[in-house]
């Protein structure tokens, strides 16, 4: 399966070290400005080539092949590619017939019988790039309603943010942070932290806060497309997510009923423990959502594993990887968020007579 979405529906295709990555995107409304700078904004910030990020830099030159005329959406599927331009396949013909521990080389093997090896193929991370830019094609219909999707990184491997709140103006230093850090009082200690990894050829994890601002009361679509359903298995989706936690998530299950239920006067929630959904539907809250990811497989250190023969093997990777993937994985998360807030934006425009009536009231 590589679509996802009911009336805004995302698919991409192609492989890590293949002529690019592309998609399709149906279902946009017409009408909608492309902002070509805010397109490339969001790109660059998913770009690698920091000394915290993998040495591969993509220019991520997007084209956009149908679905837009005049530079405005035409409601017809929005096609786009992005070529492929700083690949080193030869890095990996070396090891083309051993599995690479905690990599997806041997789930793919045996499932299909055929694999491109060349970086990962389709499971490589590579593929995110396409959700970046999917994603940003639905920010722009969701700045129509200002909901807003901010993201920023709380913890990398042990060094983790005391704080339980973050407000606009973390979010907004964190796009500047050279890791996206949400909190400054430990962002040196995080960046220490991923150049210890990198330097000794290992890699770490890390957990991001993805916050959603401005949201309706009323999206999700109880019992089975929840939005909180949604918002877990399009991110674990995601290569490298291990798990993921919405408004207190795991705290949760060691409070009380009255420590964490969210009580309401008449101006509101006094409190936002539901992390802005209850029953799958929002409830107008700020939606929280964290985000876990694991420490990149890609490591440059002496490894056993097998090939494909079964014969056991001693391998030591080369190449070209995130020395911790949660730091570049941050910004896709937005992305895969936006894609999911602007389907169900349209799918609750059903949900009541008097909303399909006003579609249709000036229609003769």
């Amino acid at each position: 399966m590589n679509d996802t979405g009911v009336l805004i529906k995302f698919t991409s295709f192609g492989e890590s070290h293949g002529c690019g990555i592309g998609g399709v995107l149906s279902g946009m409304p017409s009408g909608i400005y492309i902002d070509e700078v805010f397109l490339k904004s969001e790109l660059a910030r998913r770009r690698g080539g920091s000394k915290f990020a993998t040495p591969r830099k993509e220019e991520d030159n997007y084209q956009i092949i149908s679905g837009v005329f005049e530079g405005i959406t035409t409601g017809a599927p929005i096609g786009f590619l992005i070529p492929n331009e700083n690949t080193r396949s030869k890095d990996y013909s070396k090891i083309k017939d051993i599995f690479r521990p905690s990599h997806a080389d041997f789930t793919y093997h045996y499932k299909y019988g055929h694999r491109d090896y060349r970086g990962g193929g389709r499971s490589s991370a590579r593929e995110s790039v396409a959700r970046v830019f999917a994603g940003a094609l639905t920010k722009l219909l969701l700045k129509e309603f200002d909901i807003k999707i901010f993201s920023g990184i709380i913890n990398v491997g042990n060094v983790c943010s005391k704080r339980n709140e973050f407000f606009y103006d973390d979010f907004m230093r964190a796009r500047d942070s050279e890791i996206f850090a949400l909190d400054k009082s430990v962002e040196e200690a995080q960046k220490e932290e991923i150049l210890r990894a990198k330097n000794s050829g290992n890699s770490v994890g890390a957990s991001a806060l993805i916050c959603i601002k401005n949201v309706p009361v009323g999206l999700g679509e109880p019992l089975y497309y929840k939005l909180d359903s949604i918002l877990a298995k399009d991110l674990m989706g995601l290569n490298a997510i291990k798990a993921i936690e919405i408004g207190d998530g795991m705290q949760s299950a060691i409070k009380n009923g009255l420590q964490n239920n969210d009580f309401m006067d008449k101006n509101g929630f006094l409190s936002n423990h539901a992390g802005g959904i209850l029953g799958g539907i929002s409830n107008g809250n700020d939606i929280n959502i964290k985000v876990h990811f694991k420490p990149t497989p890609s490591i440059f250190l002496p490894q056993k594993s097998v090939d494909i023969h079964n014969n056991e093997v001693d391998v030591k990777l080369q190449g070209r990887h995130d020395p911790c993937v949660g730091i570049r994985g941050s910004i896709v998360c937005e992305s895969i968020v936006a894609l999911v807030i602007a389907d169900m934006i349209l799918l609750n425009t059903t949900s009541r007579l008097d909303s399909i009536k006003k579609v249709y009231s000036d229609i003769k």
